[in-house]
């Protein structure tokens, strides 16, 4: 998977086209990713007995994964691989830093 917990992406397409964010969760086996701040949606919470008020709460939601893409310095980029040592690298395709 070349998107990773941690990484900065920018949201290519949908309702939160151009928002920035940084990956909170990654769901390899169904493609998805929760970003910190985006996709929200309203929960509605119960109050509970010990004194808690009930409450509407915003939650990020999974996004698929191919709505969204790596931010390397300012601009998008896509990812490669490339192995260095014993080591399988992710690398920046158009500049080959590392990412």
């Amino acid at each position: 998977m070349k998107i990773k917990k941690g990484d900065n992406i920018i949201v290519t397409t949908g309702k939160d086209k151009g928002k920035k964010g940084k990956v909170l969760k990654v769901m390899p086996k169904e493609s998805l990713v929760v970003v910190e701040g985006l996709n929200l949606k309203k929960k509605h919470q119960r109050p509970s007995k010990s004194s808690k008020k009930g409450q509407i709460l915003d939650k990020a939601m999974p996004m698929h994964i191919s709505n969204v893409a790596i931010l390397s310095g300012s601009a998008k980029t896509r990812v490669g691989f490339k192995i260095v040592g014993d080591k399988k690298v992710r690398i920046a395709t158009k500049t080959g830093k590392e990412i």
